[in-house]
């Protein structure tokens, strides 16, 4: 028998066997140690989370927990002060730095152990995550595994621009939501800008009955758009402020000065210059002249406004932007220049620098650190004045050499607002491709700042400015999933992550988040399918490609994509007309953002806006039309400075016509003497014309559109013109003639006409 106990022992080991690594949950952020461990934990209904009664950190973290789970799965465990036997267990302990936690999931139960609140939540967040590793309702059986956790940095935020456009309070706590199940702890609230005032201040009511609302811009064809706008009150802000700190969220309020002041002087024309405003100026975008004056009634004001908000934001830091603060109202006024020459200031950038400091002083006073954008660097800096770095990381290099703390939040990098990918589906933005992983591989600790200062890095941010951002639901597009890898690199080691397997755990943590409300972007892994024709072919040549590097697998028949479909490995030919559908794929289940696409003669030969390229890349954006008031709106994809299109490797062959159709837009942008630098071709008609040009730009004008049917119209038109014969695929230049930029034409999409 002996021989055979040995075969069997030999058959047994040869038998493939899951590692344990194959049990352990796919967490976000990835924790510092991640261990299997023996045995399971079912929690059903009947399972019990125990908290201590007398401790108001482990209660916070036990409810957030039921919270969680009655969402995810459909009931919420009851929460007893105690208990024996299988349970869910709070306890307070010490496991190092503020944050952190310890977890174990055995057999019998799951303790969570920290020494601070918001270690106990984050150690709830990641129970739950567990707990949720598959969507489904009613109990969960749970591996075993522990999880001992500590994040990389303090500072890990997010900025939501709420002056541009205004978020309900209700968007404000779900957003709140889902940073925490995120460990993210810092949201950076920009609550006044030139467009908006968003805080009520009673003694300063003119604040928000006048300036918390504007009249969006519209082009002279278009009728005018309701006014548009809200303001939080105080009691909202309280409860709001109260909401985020029991998911251990810091709300950092920002007021901003001495520029980005036009909605205060608007309410307050005393707090300005006396420079007029022009009608109609607060709906523009961009950098603005009007900054607050440097009397001393002016600086009441703004410290009687950051009183009522340090009595309304308990939070350390208080944030005073001093951005972009365009000087030439103060070197024109002569009140500031001699007051300035009595001050003994010797020029402008040190007038902005006296300012802060005298701000900073009041803020200091009152037991609060002041923050700013990096341009406060700029002629000295207070003492114990922190920046956030957006002009790249050259000003948190700067100021942690001068002994300063920073926040990262380098532009374009983390600024969320731009675009992540180009398609159909995504919203309008600012038009810089930053795509997930682009948000992924930042550094938060550059080698440029040398280890004995590393330390002054705080933690990093992303902001989500608003102009291009009108809705609730694109604003939670461009937050995640980048929000997400923003909390993996500011939480996780740097040796321990990477792209393709933070990809593995962030569909999932977008599909648990959906019981949570978030509607997220699926850009990353979105198909994006590239069609290569030639004039004269049956059939078209098709690329496939995704951000996230997934598996594809498609159909051309029109039927459903599923695991079973030919996975896509190479360029292939397809047939005209068919009916092309592709997936990308995540352990054998697909990820959101499918296409269906009709490939046929006319779809060959037409691209939308979003195809095309820029002629530049000066300024550009993705602009949403000014009509209709209300429904859908075209999305034009342009460059402000230079409205140019290129039709790359156009099949121009045996082509008669050419249609374009075209909307028209406000030009609502605050650029100061650089209008001066955006130059037309002079108008043939009165109304001027689209033109079409071979190759280059500079190429041959092969066809003509006059623009005089779609003056009057507020929609899109659908302009036709011959265009002279020519064969083969060549590039298209396609710009316009005018005599301003008011309005800006823009094209929607270009098709070629057999």
């Amino acid at each position: 028998m002996k021989p055979y106990r040995y075969l069997l022992i030999a058959l047994l080991a040869a038998l493939p066997s899951p590692p344990a690594a194959a049990q352990l949950p796919r967490l976000l952020p990835v924790p510092v140690e991640l261990k299997a461990a023996d045995g399971a934990f079912r929690i059903a209904p009947g399972t019990a989370i125990v908290a201590a009664s007398d401790d108001s950190g482990a209660r916070n973290a036990a409810e957030r927990l039921a919270a969680l789970v009655k969402d995810s799965r459909g009931f919420a465990p009851a929460i007893v002060a105690s208990g024996k036997g299988l349970a869910i267990r709070f306890r307070r302990g010490p496991t190092g730095d503020a944050e952190s936690y310890r977890l174990e999931v055995t057999g019998a139960g799951a303790t969570i152990t920290a020494g601070d609140d918001a270690g106990l939540l984050y150690g709830a967040v990641t129970l739950w995550q567990a707990m949720t590793q598959e969507a489904g309702q009613g109990a969960v059986t749970v591996p075993g595994f522990t999880v001992s956790d500590t994040p990389r940095f303090h500072w890990r935020g997010l900025m939501l621009d709420s002056a541009r456009h205004f978020q309900s309070p209700d968007y404000v706590r779900h957003l709140i939501d889902w940073m925490a199940v995120n460990k993210l702890n810092t949201l950076h609230w920009h609550l006044v800008d030139d467009q908006g005032w968003r805080i009520e201040i009673p003694k300063y009511p003119k604040l928000t009955e006048v300036s918390a609302w504007r009249e969006p811009a519209t082009a002279p064809s278009a009728p005018r758009l309701p006014k548009v706008g809200g303001f939080y009150t105080q009691a909202e802000i309280r409860e709001i402020v109260a909401y985020a700190a029991k998911r251990s969220v810091t709300i950092v309020p920002e007021i901003e000065m001495p520029g980005h002041a036009l909605a205060a002087i608007r309410a307050y024309p005393w707090l300005g210059t006396g420079t007029p405003i022009p009608s109609g100026t607060e709906s523009d975008w961009g950098v603005f002249p009007w900054l607050y004056n440097i009397d001393d009634r002016t600086f009441g004001f703004l410290e009687e406004v950051l009183g009522e908000v340090m009595a309304l934001f308990p939070s350390r830091y208080v944030h005073v932007g001093g951005d972009e603060a365009v000087k030439d109202q103060w070197k024109a006024s002569p009140a500031i220049q001699a007051r300035m020459k009595a001050l003994g200031i010797k020029d402008e950038a040190a007038l902005q620098s006296w300012f802060v400091h005298r701000i900073e002083k009041f803020v200091s006073g009152k037991g609060r650190r002041l923050i700013g954008w990096d341009e406060i660097l700029e002629g000295g800096m207070p003492e114990g004045a922190t920046i956030t770095s957006w002009r790249g990381i050259d000003g948190a290099i700067a100021a942690a050499k001068a002994g300063h703390d920073a926040v990262l939040s380098p532009s374009p990098t983390l600024y969320i607002d731009n675009r992540q990918g180009f398609g159909p589906s995504e919203p309008p933005g600012r038009g810089n491709l930053i795509d997930l992983k682009t948000v992924y591989d930042f550094d938060p600790a550059p080698d440029a700042i040398p280890a004995e200062q590393q330390h002054h890095i705080l933690g990093l941010q992303a902001n989500l400015w608003t102009e291009h951002v009108r809705t609730e639901a694109r604003a939670a597009w461009a937050t995640f999933p980048r929000a997400s890898a923003v909390a993996e690199i500011g939480w996780s080691r740097e040796g321990a992550r990477s792209f393709p397997d933070f990809v593995t755990r962030v569909i999932p943590q977008m599909a648990r988040m959906r019981a949570l409300g978030l509607r997220s972007a699926f850009s990353a892994w979105e198909v994006r399918p590239k069609l290569d024709y030639k004039p004269g072919e049956d059939g078209v040549t098709v690329t496939l490609a995704n951000q996230a590097g997934l598996e594809m697998r498609y159909t051309t028949d029109g039927s459903l994509v599923i695991a079973t479909s030919p996975l896509y490995a190479a360029p292939f030919r397809l047939k005209l007309p068919s009916e092309l559908k592709a997936s990308t794929f995540l352990d054998g289940k697909p990820a959101p953002g499918a296409i269906a696409r009709r490939v046929d003669a006319r779809a060959v030969r037409r691209r939308s806006d979003e195809e095309l390229k820029t002629c530049s890349n000066k300024v550009v954006l993705a602009l949403e039309d000014d009509y209709p008031a209300t429904g859908k709106r075209a999305v034009f994809l342009t460059d402000i400075f230079d409205p140019c299109w290129i039709y790359e490797g156009a099949p121009v062959g045996g082509v008669k016509q050419i249609a374009i159709e075209v909307g028209q837009i406000p030009f609502n942008f605050q650029i100061g003497a650089d209008i001066d630098h955006i130059k037309f071709r002079p108008p043939a008609t009165p109304a001027g014309e689209f033109e079409v040009y071979a190759g280059t730009c500079k190429g041959p004008r092969i066809a003509v559109l006059p623009l005089a049917p779609a003056v009057g119209n507020p929609g899109l038109t659908r302009l036709v013109a011959p265009i002279e014969p020519r064969s083969g695929n060549e590039d298209l230049c396609i710009s316009y003639t005018a005599k301003g930029v008011e309005p800006m034409w823009a094209i929607e999409s270009v098709e070629l006409i057999p």
